[in-house]
């Protein structure tokens, strides 16, 4: 018999096969109880608030509401509950985007079950996780040398302009120049003048690590 760990999860996943697997694999091999399942990103938040799970394991290509919307809408409703992305999509933009909505765990679907429930064990004890490929990109886009060490006791954020920093925020949303510059209402010429601006000042030399960065100083 597997012994529960008293460990409790929702999973939000369209995909009904997706969903009665990972909830019988979770329950009989490892010991970590499904206590709701939900299809779609509204019902997920409904679901995480009313029965506050360790942890939500959520799908970000969710039909009604994304899971990085989602992510967003629990985490503001209840900042300590614990979420873990668990998508297919290994991009930068999803994975910087989903950190920035608070998601406390990012993992893929094809990683071994194992890894999984390694992932979510971490994660209701309160530690964060990250696949391991995915864990080196964030490593190296933060990667910070003595220069910039210096940098930051200047607080860079000061010498962001208001219009650098609205563009600074869509992009650690995971926005493209051109959906930064239908929100804005501006060129996308503009909004690369923008970015050039916000990299020199971050001393960074692309827009991952001016997410990155955002992220980890609280610049915004």
């Amino acid at each position: 018999m597997v012994e529960d760990t008293g460990i409790s999860v929702v999973i939000v996943e369209d995909q009904e096969i997706a969903r009665v697997g990972l909830k019988v694999i979770l329950e009989a091999n490892y010991g970590i109880k499904v206590v709701g399942v939900a299809q779609d990103g509204q019902e997920a938040v409904a679901t995480a608030l009313a029965l506050k799970p360790n942890v939500v394991l959520m799908d970000i290509g969710l039909p009604v509401l994304n899971g990085i919307e989602a992510t967003k809408q629990i985490k503001t409703d209840s900042p300590d509950q614990r979420i873990i992305m668990l998508t297919s999509h290994d991009d930068d933009r999803h994975v910087f985007a989903a950190l920035s909505a608070g998601a406390d765990g990012y993992c893929l679907k094809e990683a071994p079950s194992q890894q999984l429930v390694m992932a979510i064990k971490a994660v209701a004890e309160g530690v964060a996780w990250l696949d391991p490929g995915i864990a080196g990109r964030v490593l190296r886009s933060i990667g910070t040398g003595g220069k910039d060490r210096e940098d930051e006791k200047a607080n860079p954020a000061s010498t962001l302009s208001s219009r650098e920093l609205d563009v600074l925020r869509l992009v650690v949303d995971g926005s493209t120049n051109q959906e930064i510059a239908d929100k804005l209402v501006l060129s996308v010429e503009t909004v690369k003048t923008h970015m050039r601006h916000i990299m020199e000042k971050l001393a960074v030399s692309d827009r991952t690590q001016a997410a990155v960065k955002a992220m980890r100083e609280g610049l915004i």
